[in-house]
C-alpha cells in the first residue's frame, strides 16, 4: 500500500505540478485583495477536486460504456502523458501556461479565474484526468482506491498551500529553480507515463 501511495503521489505531483501553479495564480491575482485570492485559491483546489473525483469513480464505466478497453486506454494515457512529460522537460508548458494566463489577465471579464483557468484546466487538466483514471483502473478493491483518493487529497492540499502562498514561493524558488524542478519532473513523467504503456500492452498480449 505504501508503493502504490508514493507511486500516486508522485504521479499527482508530477502531472499538477503544485509549484508551477503558483506563479501563474500569483499574475492572474495581482490586482486581488488578500481575501479575494484566499477565496479564489480554495474554490480552484475545490473545482478540480470534484472534476477528478468524478472520472475517478465513474471513469471506468464511462470507458466501458464507449466501448473502450483499460489496456488500450493505459496506452493512450501513458503516450499523452509522455508528451507533456517532453512539454516538462522543454519548457513548452509553462510557456503554453504562462499564454493562457496573459490571456486569461487581458480580458476585463475574467475577474474570478478560479475555474478557468486555474481549475480547469491548470489543476484537473488532461494530464490529470488521464492520470486519476489510469490509477483507478490498475487499483484492486476498496483499500487500494482509498489510497489513491489520499494520494490526491494530500496533492491537493499541497497545490492549495502553494496558491495561499504564492507570492512568497515565487521569491523563495526563482525562474531557474523552478525551471530546474520542472525538468526534473518531467524526465520522473516519462518514465511513469512508459510504464502505463508497458503495462497497457501486457495487459492486451495477455488478452
Amino acid at each position: 500500500m505504501i508503493a502504490l501511495f508514493v507511486s500516486a503521489f508522485v504521479t499527482f505531483f508530477v502531472v499538477i505540478d503544485p509549484p508551477g501553479c503558483a506563479p501563474i495564480f500569483a499574475g492572474l491575482t495581482r490586482d486581488a485583495t488578500t481575501a479575494q485570492r484566499r477565496t479564489m485559491a480554495l474554490r480552484s483546489v475545490a473545482v478540480a477536486a470534484f472534476i477528478l473525483l468524478f472520472f475517478g469513480l465513474l471513469g471506468e464505466k464511462l470507458l466501458r460504456a464507449l466501448g473502450i478497453s483499460l489496456a488500450a486506454f493505459r496506452i493512450a494515457g501513458g503516450i499523452m502523458l509522455f508528451l507533456i512529460a517532453l512539454e516538462m522537460v522543454f519548457e513548452r508548458r509553462t510557456a503554453r501556461r504562462e499564454n493562457r494566463a496573459q490571456e486569461v489577465s487581458a480580458d476585463p471579464e475574467h475577474d474570478d479565474i478560479s475555474v478557468f483557468p486555474m481549475g480547469i484546466p491548470m489543476i484537473a487538466g488532461p494530464g490529470s484526468i488521464a492520470s486519476v483514471m489510469l490509477l483507478m483502473a490498475r487499483s484492486q478493491g476498496l483499500e487500494q482506491s482509498l489510497v489513491v483518493f489520499a494520494a490526491l487529497a494530500a496533492i491537493l492540499a499541497l497545490t492549495l498551500a502553494a496558491l495561499l502562498a504564492a507570492g512568497w514561493l515565487m521569491r523563495l524558488m526563482g525562474k531557474r529553480l523552478e525551471a530546474m524542478l520542472t525538468r526534473l519532473l518531467g524526465v520522473i513523467l516519462a518514465a511513469l507515463a512508459a510504464q502505463f504503456v508497458i503495462d497497457g500492452v501486457l495487459v492486451s498480449l495477455q488478452v
